[in-house]
Order: structure tokens, then sequence, then C-alpha cells
């Protein structure tokens, strides 16, 4: 689970560009502004996802990812894939991924980080880390969760508990005040390590250069 040269390049209204490269097996989900632009691009995005579905599949799955695109755009959020990934014994693992730009006040990157770091250790729960990346100093944070599924929804019909784990990691941009958040959820902890390898390679790409030939998005459109 390495990057490939599938590059992402953002430029929002009042944020500075950020881009990186994104992993092959990321399939982006279409974060459209109109109903009519979501609709038509969720129902290409379910054939890309579920490859080998049909009807019966892409159908009733559309109308969902086109309601999560929803409200993952009024949340904040410019970019957002599903990663899925197949391993040695013939399975697979799934992941999400988001990336949003939140404004702050400070302009310093490196004291933007250390607030950042001070604030997101203070609660227990979390395990808050600073890391020196090649586009500058970030802050990353994990955090694992239980949730408890009900006997309806899973396959022995009976309550079972699944373990989930999230890593964020802050990005002070350079340019601006802003903060880039870039979020991995998985339900596969047991890829655990294979995860964290795959992000840290996806930030080790992580530029805030202006594009060099001016244009807006390479790649993906956030």
């Amino acid at each position: 689970m390495t990057p490939t040269a599938n590059p992402v390049l953002s430029v929002l209204d009042g944020v500075p560009p950020l881009s990186f490269t994104a992993p092959e097996g990321f399939f982006t989900l279409p974060l459209a502004a109109s109903p009519d632009e979501r609709a038509a691009l969720s129902k290409a995005f379910v054939r890309e996802l579920y490859s080998r579905g049909d009807e019966a599949l892409w159908t009733p799955a559309a109308p969902f990812y086109e309601a999560l695109a929803e409200q993952l755009a009024y949340a904040g959020v410019s970019y957002s894939a599903m990663g899925l990934f197949s391993t040695d014994d013939g399975g697979v693992v799934r992941c999400s991924f988001t990336l949003a730009a939140v404004e702050t006040e400070q302009t310093d990157p490196e004291i933007a980080a250390h607030g950042i770091l001070t604030a997101l250790g203070g609660d227990p729960r979390h395990d808050a880390r600073w890391m020196d990346l090649p586009c500058g100093p970030a802050v990353s944070c994990v955090t694992f969760r239980e949730v408890t599924l009900s006997p309806e929804i899973t396959a022995s019909g009976a309550e079972e508990r699944l373990l989930t784990g999230q890593i964020q990691v802050y990005i002070p941009f350079p340019t601006g005040p802003h903060t880039a958040v870039f979020t991995l959820d998985t339900a596969s902890t047991e890829y655990w390590s294979e995860f964290c390898d795959l992000l840290v390679a996806v930030l080790r790409t992580v530029s805030f250069a202006e594009p060099a030939d001016g244009t807006g998005t390479a790649g993906g459109s956030l």
C-alpha cells in the first residue's frame, strides 16, 4: 500500500493551494456543489467502487454515497476517498480518508503545531505526537474506539463489538492562517501498522507550493 502517481491539488476559495499524492486503491467520493452533479457523479462512483456489481447493488448504493458527499461537503471536507486494498489471503481491507482545511489565527506553522499538540495532548484518550514532515511541522493524533453492533446487522445474529481506529494529522499551512486536517478511519485494525505506513507515505508528498502551470486541479477535484 504505497502512493502512486495520482496527484490531487486543492485550490479552494480563500485557501492557499495544497497538493498530495493519493495511493492506488483510493476511490474519490465526488463532493460536487449541486444535487444534480452529486447524483450523477455518485452513480459513476459506485460503478467504479463496486466494479463487479450490478444494478441491484449500484441503484441503492448511489443515493447513500450522494447523501454522504453532501454531509461531508457541509462539514467542510474538501476531499474524501474510500480505500480498498487486497490482502495476501484474498480478502479486502477498507478505510475512509478525508482532508479538510480549517481556518486558524496563527500564521507561524511551528507555533500553530505546538498549540495543536498541547490541546490534543490534554485528552487521555488521544495519542498525540509531533511529526517533522518534508512540508513542515505536523501533529498526529491516534484514537481507538469500540463500537457495539446490534444483532440485526451482524452475520452471527448476536451482539458484537468492533474496534475502530482513527488517525488525524494536523499540518499548519506555511502560506496562510489555515491547518490541513488529514483523517484516516478503519475498522480493519488488524492491518493498523500498514495503514499507518500508508498515511505517512501520503503525508510525505504534501506540498503547499503554487501549481507550476497555474491550473486549478490535477487528478481530482477538491
